[in-house]
Order: structure tokens, then sequence, then C-alpha cells
């Protein structure tokens, strides 16, 4: 079955070479019991190891079932690992944290296998752990944890089992039941090859092989019996390495994956936890700043909306007397005509003066100090201001001077408390006004309170209240917004020939309302952008804290990856994993993320009272963005831990 000619083998530290293998010539017979021994330093575990297909050779050939298996690909090797050979090893390399029939299963993962649990318990009762199969490895004892390496080196139907010292570990009583389980394993065929240090396990043998300085110095065959050929091991076996046999790679491959890597999450609780914080916290602060600037623009946006669409205010505008930058201004003003005259312009839909100023108001015996604005009837569409309880005046109350007015939210508060103000009087400068709407609660703009406000017909403030002759401003709407531009002009044109001011005197001064809102939209944008770039970076700083922890635990789960390859696993199936580890860990610190995110946009929204916003599209974009943080950040550690070479994995301390 296994000849080995002039195998040699040498190993470099960097510093000096050590040749553990010198031309080593071996043949072993199928169904035999081999002891390799020898002292420390001999060469045996690295003849074991070459073997086993776990270390190739630097020279000489390794035939296998009459195949040279010495240059073998290492995806080849893997295959040949997996279903082919059994380990044994001194140490057990038992997964910790999982339990027993969950170590057994391993090597069933890695290949096209079904009823994984089922051959994994069945292999157990074999060894006597049958009511042991739930318990975790520091659960058990020595010989114990050596039958579950023994049971998962069998799940596999092996050829071939290699046990490295298996007996190093264990108490006598234990030494005895694995020693017996290893001969009886060898008398229904499988050929043992165990390298030990003890005569007394030696002699358990059939042949024995002594070694000193990489060189074979005695080989003693006791007994030449051998067992039963297994021949359909061996057929799968000739296919691997012939390359007609492939893993067809498990339906379930991808499941086994996500099961492991939860498995591995569990153990390191901590690790996982630091892992999966510095994405929480990116997700966490893309979410409360994305809602924060999303509610901002809403807030602003609404803002914007009650300044009106299209919207013109036309202010009086000054020349200076005599053109002399120092001399004596000249200011125009605004009357009721010229009111009159814009809303003969075509292209204006609608125009209202304003007249505004302050006032004390006096209810009973509660008083208050507000702005009061006298406008027009189209004031109320242009502007939003629609109230929710009775209604703004009419043009007939406009004309007629009536004394009704329409308030704000702060106004009922302080004066009305909670008696329904409509239909009653309010004193405004000593006069009387009947209450005849209340407006809907509007926030703050600019720093005012948007409810502290009263609205009067304006020919009313002119006339009965303020004895004001003319106009603060007029603010006119344009019909389309394609209109502006020209209106302004028409407006400047027909203020200039109403009053004959020259045209270049700056008599008129007009403010778009549409640049503004442009200018206002773009700073909102930009804000919004720098505070997605902020949150961007926290994610990021989380991706660069998954890959050192994850770099970490490469470094520290080195054994432990050196046993999956040893029992079948290929660098796609550790990468994989890997992989599915990171991004199970952004997943979830996403997740935790978008909800920390929330609480806090709640936190500021009610003890700040800043509004907040939270878009299905800032959840999409930021836990998308941390499963690409995992993969992306992930795929280096897993690549570092693919790379790694079986024997220096195992090795590693």
């Amino acid at each position: 079955m296994i000849e080995l000619q002039k195998i040699s083998k040498t190993y470099n530290t960097g510093v000096i070479s050590f040749q553990a293998l010198k031309s080593v010539d071996l043949k072993i017979e199928q169904g035999e019991f081999v002891a390799i021994m020898g002292a420390s330093g001999s060469g045996k575990s690295t003849l074991l190891h070459i073997l086993g297909f776990l270390d190739p050779p630097d020279e000489g050939s390794y035939f296998f079932l009459g195949q040279n298996v010495a240059n073998l690909k290492e995806s080849t090797l893997t295959r040949l690992r997996n279903k082919v050979a059994g380990f044994v090893f001194q140490q057990f390399h038992l997964l910790p944290g999982i339990k027993a029939h969950e170590n057994v299963s391993l090597p069933l993962i890695y290949g096209d296998n079904k009823n994984i649990k089922e051959k994994a318990l069945e292999q157990l009762k074999a060894v006597g752990l049958k009511d042991r199969t739930e318990h975790v490895p520091n659960e058990l004892s020595g010989g114990e944890r050596q039958r579950v390496a023994i049971a998962r080196a069998l799940v596999n139907d092996p050829l071939v089992i290699f046990a490295d010292e298996p007996t190093g570990n264990l108490d006598t009583t234990s030494e005895k039941e694995i020693m017996k389980i290893l001969v009886g394993l060898n008398s229904k065929g499988i050929t043992i090859i165990m390298v030990t240090h003890e005569m007394e396990i030696a002699e358990h043998a059939s042949r024995i092989i002594s070694m000193r300085d990489g060189e074979i110095i005695s080989d003693v065959v006791k007994s030449k019996n051998k067992h039963k050929l297994k021949m359909k091991q061996n057929t799968v076996a000739e296919e691997i390495i012939s390359n007609k046999k492939k893993l067809s790679g498990n339906q379930m491959e991808w499941i086994s994956h996500l099961k492991q890597a939860i498995r591995a999450i569990k153990v390191n609780k901590l690790r996982s936890f630091l892992s999966m914080l510095g994405i929480l916290i990116g997700v966490a602060a893309v979410i409360a700043m994305l809602a924060l600037g999303k509610g901002a623009t809403s807030n602003i946006e609404k803002d914007l909306s009650r300044l009106g669409s299209n919207l013109l205010i036309v202010m009086p505008g000054s020349r200076v007397a005599g053109g002399i930058s120092m001399g004596a201004g000249i200011s125009s003003r605004f009357s009721e005509t010229d009111l009159t005259i814009l809303k003969r312009i075509p292209t204006v839909k609608r125009a209202s003066g304003i007249i505004s100023g302050k006032a004390q108001v006096v209810y009973s015996n509660k008083n208050w100090r507000t702005s009061v604005s006298g406008t027009d009837v189209d004031y109320s569409k242009m502007r939003e201001v629609i109230p929710n309880i009775g209604r703004y005046f009419t043009e007939n109350e406009q004309q007629n001077r009536e004394r009704v007015a329409v308030i704000g939210a702060t106004i009922v508060e302080n004066l009305y408390g909670t008696e329904d103000p409509l239909g009653q009087n309010i004193k405004i400068n000593k006069v009387n006004f009947k209450v005849i709407g209340v407006l809907p609660k509007k926030g703050f703009s600019g720093g005012r309170d948007e409810n502290d406000i009263i609205y009067i017909p304006l020919s009313t403030a002119m006339y009965r209240l303020m004895g004001e002759r003319y106009l603060n401003q007029i603010q006119v709407e344009v019909d389309k917004k394609e209109n502006i531009n020209a209106t302004k002009q028409s407006v400047t044109d027909a203020l200039n020939k109403a009053h004959k001011w020259p045209a270049n005197d700056n008599m008129v001064t007009i403010r778009d309302m549409a640049e503004i809102q442009d200018a206002i939209k773009g700073t909102i944008t930009t804000i919004s952008l720098l505070l997605g770039i902020v949150a961007t970076i926290a994610l990021l700083v989380g991706g660069i804290g998954i890959m050192n922890i994850m770099l970490v635990s490469v470094t520290e789960r080195t054994r432990e990856i050196g046993l999956r390859k040893a029992i079948g696993a290929g660098k796609k199936d550790i990468m994989n994993q890997f992989l599915v580890e990171a991004v199970i860990i952004t997943v979830v610190g996403g997740i935790f993320g978008v909800l920390l995110g929330w609480l806090i946009s709640v936190f500021i929204s009610f003890f700040a009272k800043w509004t907040t916003e939270i878009s299905l599209i800032s959840v999409l974009v930021s836990t998308g963005f941390s499963i690409i943080i995992g993969l992306i950040f992930g795929l280096w550690p897993a690549k570092q831990a693919a790379s790694l070479k079986t024997i220096d994995a195992l090795r590693y301390e």
C-alpha cells in the first residue's frame, strides 16, 4: 500500500538547516499495525506527517496504492486526508466549546456527506461514548477526549489511521483503553501507523520501526498476519489520486460554514463582541446622523414651503441724493395703489401687501406682547397660513376694514389656556378684535416662534390700528417658475413707471425666494453629505477593527486551522468560514447598530427637541455597507488563514 523511496526532508529556520529525514526507504502493506519509535528529534513525527499527506517531502518518491503522491497538488492531498486518512493526535486537537458529536462530525462537513450527526453518534457509540455525545471537551477526561478524537478519525471510514503519540497524555487505564480500540480497528482491516516513544505501547503493533537521526535503524516484524483488504476504500483512494474523484461539494456546505462560524463566535464571545462593537457604533452613527440630517431637512423644507413657491419679496430700495455716497439717502415707499398695479401683471398669480409691528394684546386679565401682521386675503394661500380652527378673513372684511384676527398657538396658550378662543374678543393695543381663526402649531424658524403672531386685514392694520399709509413690503407669487426672472423685471418696470423713478436708481429691491430656497437646500445637502462622510469613516474604522480582531483570531486559532486542514478542509473552506464569521459579525453588529441608532434618534428628538427622521434607505445603506465592510476587511484575515501550511499550523504553539 505504501512505499517510500529515498525520502528526505530538511527544515530551514532562517538561520540553520536541519535534515529531519535522510533518504528513507520504507514499505508498509495494507492491514499492518506499524509502530514507529525513536528519541525526540529522530524524525519519527516528520515521517508520520509525510505518510499522512500533511507535509510534502523535499526529495524522493512516495507511492500510495502504486501511485506517486509526493508531488500532488494540495487540493488532492486535502481530499486524500478527508477520505482515506484518519488522524489521532497526542494533544487530541478537539475544538473547545462544541459538543463531542460536533467534534466528531468535522471531517464530514468537508465532503459530500449526508446524515452527518447520525454518523458521528454511531462512531461515538463504537468507542464507548454513547452517553457523552452532548458534552464539550472540558467536561471529558483525557481518555474520553482521545476516544472522541479516534471517533473523529473513523467517521469517514478511512483506509489508514495515523496516530501521533496517542497515549502520551493519558493515565495507565486510559492508555489501555485506547490501545485496545486501535488493536480492534486493525483487526477490522484498518492500517494503523503509530508514533510512540514507549516500548510497552509499541508492543501492541505487529511491526516496530526504530529511527535515529532521520534514518531507520531497525525494522522488526513481529507478525506477518495481514487483515482483509478494504477494497471499497482502495477504489476511492485510487480515484482521488488519479483525479477521477472530486468532492462535489455538499449542498449544505454554506449552512455548515454558517454553523461553524456561529460556534466559533459563541466560543469567543468577548473577541466577537469587540469585533462587532466597531460596526455597531459605525452603523448607529450613520443611522443617527442621517436621521438628524433628514429631520433637519424636513423641517427646513416645511419652513421653505411656508415661504411660498415662486415667491418674490418686493421691498423699497434707496438711492443716494446727488450721487454722493455719503449724502442723504432718499427711500422709496409702496402704497396700496402699487399693490393693485402689481396684481395686474399677467404672470403674477397672487400678491399681498404686508405691514407689521409689535403690539400688546389683552384678554380678560391676561396680556402678552406679540407680533401683528396686516396682510391681504391672498397671503393665506401664498404662505400656507391656513387656520385649523375657524377661518382666514375674507375680501369683504378686508375692504370694510373689519376688526377680525387670526391668532397663533402661542397666543392661545398664554391668553386663553384651555378656553376656546374662537368668537372671543381680544384687545390689540387697546382696540377690540374678534378672533375668527386659530393657526396650527408651526415650530420655530430663524430663531423666531412662528406661533407667536396675529394676522389681521391689511386695511384694518393701516387705518384702524397702526396708522400707516405705506406698506413694509409686497409679496408676489409668480404663476410659473420659468417666469420668475421676467416677472421681477416687470415688477421693477411697473413700479418705476408708476413713481417715475429712473430705471437705474435701485429704488426697488426684489428678493427671489426660489434662489434662497435653492441656496438653503444646497447647504442642507452639503451638511447631510458631511454627516454621511463622518458616519462612513466611523464604519471604516469599525471595519479596520474587525480586520485586526480577525487577524488576531487567525493567530489564536492557528492550531484549529491546522486541524481542519488535516481532516479535509481546503483553502476555500477555511477562507469561506472566516469570511462567514466576518459577515455574521458585521450583520449582527449592523442590526444592533440600527436599533442603537434608532434609540439615539429618539433620545435626541425627546430631550433636545430636534426633529429626527429615520428613512428606510439609510437603514438599507448602512446595513448593506456593513456587510460589504465585513467582506472587504474579512478577506485578508481569511486569506491569511487559508494560506497557512497544514503541518506548520498543527505545530504552532
